[in-house]
């Protein structure tokens, strides 16, 4: 009797219980939950879009549409221009993005294997630009932008990269900053005994250590922007206008575009729906394309601080 008892007990609890039964259910059962929470938006996202006027306007169905109804992708693809704006939307991000993820590797570099006068007091303003609300510093943008001709198009998103000053740079700095002193001086000193210049010992060791640092900073930079329409609609015209800008003003272009067909004024929820989904889509496809180099980044940057 006790014999299967302990076998039961073994069987659910295991010998540490981080290996029984018990445990695989309870953190199964949360990932689960947490994957339901993140992923029920899109479903219901997808569900809406694929449903008819009819179908909203039917108490009787609530999230499985009658039929699918494609119609809805065809309406918010052709009042978001989709392939012209998202022509422009990668101009206008990707750059930045890129940008802004060479100038914070060379800070955090700098910031992380050099010694320099005022080092400290540097560090401190790449930081207070980071917790110095943007809304303050938006109007001297706005008027530098202005007279320097910046204001209305792309440059006004890719100067302030360049300068590491892009959407949260300060974060980008501090995470090369972080992981390039972790990196042994010692490989920098035998390098330099072999002859090699700063620059050569910064593009030839430190980046291909730092390539998870790099995806990181890429995708989260790169993701940031995508998301961005605040400084977009400040800065950009409507020449330049992004997928999210013309989401957050989708009512009124559907009304300008959609308005003379037989009386379609009104952008539906399931027009809206689809719109999200087109937009949410090459994020989906930037996350797919880059999970696999961040997790082989991960493998490659296998070594340790001193």
């Amino acid at each position: 009797m006790n014999a299967r008892i302990q076998k039961v007990k073994k069987i659910f609890l295991g010998m540490k219980f981080t290996d029984g039964l018990l445990f695989k259910i309870i953190v199964y059962s949360l990932l689960i939950i947490l994957a339901f929470v993140f992923v029920y938006p899109l479903l219901y996202m997808l569900s809406i879009s694929l449903q008819s006027l009819d179908d909203l306007l039917n108490p009787m169905v609530n999230q499985v549409p009658t039929k699918l109804y494609f119609k809805n992708f065809q309406d918010a693809f052709r009042v978001l221009d989709y392939m012209p704006t998202l022509g422009k939307s990668v101009y206008i991000i990707l750059i930045p993005a890129l940008l802004q993820t060479i100038i914070a590797s060379l800070v955090g570099y700098g910031f992380a294997r050099f010694e320099f006068r005022g080092k400290r007091f540097w560090m401190m303003l790449v930081i207070l630009t980071y917790i110095i609300p943007p809304q303050v510093t938006m109007i001297p943008k706005y008027v530098l932008f202005h007279n320097m001709g910046f204001l209305g198009n792309a440059l006004s998103i890719i100067i302030p990269a360049s300068f590491g000053q892009g959407l949260n740079s300060a974060i980008f700095i501090l995470i090369f900053y972080q992981f390039f002193r972790q990196i042994p001086k010692s490989l920098d000193e035998a390098a330099q005994m072999d002859g090699a210049s700063p620059l050569y010992i910064y593009f030839r060791i430190s980046i291909p250590l730092s390539i998870p640092s790099i995806v990181t900073s890429f995708l989260f930079s790169f993701v940031w922007y995508w998301n961005e329409t605040y400084i977009s609609s400040l800065f950009l015209d409507k020449n330049n206008r992004t997928l999210q800008v013309m989401l957050q003003n989708f009512v009124s272009e559907y009304k300008s575009v959609m308005g003379g067909e037989a009386g379609q004024d009104v952008a539906n929820e399931a027009v809206r729906m689809a719109a999200t989904i087109l937009i949410i889509l090459p994020m989906l496809l930037v996350y797919l394309v880059l999970q696999k180099s961040f997790i082989e980044g991960i493998d490659r940057a296998g070594i340790t601080g001193e």
